[in-house]
């Protein structure tokens, strides 16, 4: 019989303290979540039982701190944290001010609650928690977490008390979370946990399970791996098959080949895009020679897609503010000026240019009708782009088929520059024999429309279809073509485009002054 893997090795069988328990977050169905079903399951969000429940744990935790007297506040929180989940109040604190949150903090049951609201609280929580606690009680909270949650909340506190953390904490805890902490933030390593368990090929079932029953701080993922003498990944065993089959069995003979596997630096966004492919419920980590390095588990995904959901929709809201955080209402505003004073200026230049022309006789008529091509332009930009982002980030638009969505998406554009443009001049030109509109020949007013809105709408498809390539290529988030700069951008491009088209229609009609 094969030895079973070392207990000093980190990769394969870290040994934690048999009394230590890993805390879970949460726990979720063995099924894989798509990421448009968990987009759509979010849809309906201000509907849900659960945003209900927030209200009303929200209107209780401000009652409590409404109080007159410290005494009542200090024996209402404590019931309202002994009566409701850890991660409902680590939701709930958000909506509150900082120095309230610590109150709620300390008013936690125990040890395990404070871990499970410190892991699914929100990074400007765990900020004002850390600055009231000593680094003693932060590291018995790290030493309870599993090393891939454990590193993102020490992201939250300086390089200084980092340093002063990691020295109080386990040797062996603290080597696995120095490791996850060189890699990329949004890398795969960064999701991985580097506990887990991995056995020798021709170990029996039956010592495996002997073996996990003396390392119950080591988490459980839903499978167990095999690898070769060189910790080469050479297979994996679903955790049924440890229960159903005879514990003689070796695990060469019950386990499955591996089909996928990330690399350490590859993105966030490629481990998602996989899992949501294929759904499998675990990920192995694997270095340059096939060495199993971590295991990203379903849960780390479903977490990952929630921060590129939320950083998305940041993106095209044009702000810097964290979606998911309560933050005070000036702070918000200055999060979300620089990108409005983009706009405000891309206003001005179009004013400008109005002025410029306005002593021009073909300029006459022309004002009117800017709103007109400023929204058709702008919403024909927004639909190219977002189809295309979203195309980018669910893996459906890969780099072999990104002419053909170009060409597509371009002759979309001038189909829909040429009715609506065709639609909007009949419309112009009736209005002027009717006598409903009379800014100069109806013929020339009505030519003049629509060929600027097909130029118009041109301008935007363009600019809409080639931003977020642009973006990608320099690595900028794709959802920014999306925002509120590209489509300022877009108004003035738009505008200009109308202008030169009006200069050169109007000679057509008139005599030119």
């Amino acid at each position: 019989m094969d030895k079973l893997p070392d207990s000093k090795d980190d990769h394969f069988s870290p040994h934690l303290d048999e009394e230590q328990e890993i805390i879970e977050a949460s726990d979720f169905d063995e099924g894989a979540l798509s990421y448009d079903e968990h987009t759509t399951s979010t849809g309906n969000l201000m509907d849900s039982r659960l945003s209900h429940l927030d209200d009303v744990l929200n209107e209780k935790l401000e009652r409590a701190f409404h109080q007159e007297t410290s005494q009542v506040i200090l024996h209402d929180v404590a019931i309202i944290a002994s009566e409701h989940d850890p991660i409902d109040l680590a939701y709930a604190v958000t909506r509150l001010p900082a120095s309230a949150r610590i109150v709620v903090y300390d008013n936690l049951p125990d040890i395990h609650a404070k871990v499970i609201f410190m892991i699914n609280t929100g990074g400007n929580t765990r900020s004002a928690i850390f600055r009231q606690i000593h680094d003693g009680e932060i590291a018995s909270l790290v030493e309870l977490m599993p090393p891939d949650e454990a590193v993102w909340i020490l992201d939250d506190m300086s390089d200084r008390r980092l340093k002063r953390v990691l020295e109080l904490l386990d040797p062996k805890k603290c080597a696995r979370i120095k490791e996850l902490q060189k890699h990329d933030r949004n890398s795969a390593a960064r999701l991985m946990t580097n506990e887990f368990f991995a056995f020798p090929m021709h170990t029996a079932i039956g010592d495996v399970a002997a073996f996990m029953r003396v390392n119950p701080g080591i988490e459980l993922t839903r499978s167990v791996f095999v690898v070769t003498e060189d910790n080469t990944l050479a297979g994996y065993v679903p955790g049924r098959n440890l229960i159903v089959n005879p514990a003689n069995f070796r695990l060469s003979q019950v386990m499955r080949p591996i089909l996928h596997t990330i690399n350490p630096d590859d993105s966030r966004d490629e481990v998602v895009d996989l899992v949501e492919r294929y759904k499998i419920p675990e990920v192995p980590v694997v270095n340059e020679v096939g060495q199993i390095l971590g295991v990203i588990t379903y849960e780390d995904v479903v977490e990952a897609m929630e921060d590129i959901a939320d950083e998305t929709i940041a993106s095209i809201a044009g702000t810097a503010e964290d979606v998911s955080e309560q933050e005070p209402i000036f702070k918000r505003f200055l999060l979300r000026a620089p990108w409005l004073l983009v706009t405000l200026c891309a206003g001005l230049v179009t004013a400008t240019a109005m002025a410029h022309f306005k002593q021009r006789s073909w300029f006459i008529y022309v004002p009117l009708f800017v709103p007109l091509i400023a929204g058709m332009s702008g919403n024909v930009g927004i639909q190219c782009s977002t189809i295309l982002v979203r195309g980018m980030s669910t893996g459906m638009l890969s780099i072999g088929s990104r002419k053909s969505a170009v060409y597509k998406e371009l002759s979309i554009g001038l189909i829909t520059g040429c009715v609506f443009g065709v639609i909007s001049g009949v419309t112009v030109y009736l209005l002027n024999i009717f006598g409903v509109h009379q800014e100069g020949d109806p013929l020339a007013v009505g030519t003049t429309v629509s060929l600027g809105l097909l130029g118009a709408c041109m301008m935007a498809t363009g600019l809409g279809t080639f931003s977020p390539f642009f973006f990608a290529r320099f690595g900028i988030d794709p959802a920014v073509a999306s925002g509120p700069i590209v489509t300022a951008f877009n108004d003035v491009l738009s505008t200009l485009m109308f202008f030169l088209i009006a200069r050169a229609v109007y000679p057509i009609f008139y005599v030119w002054i």
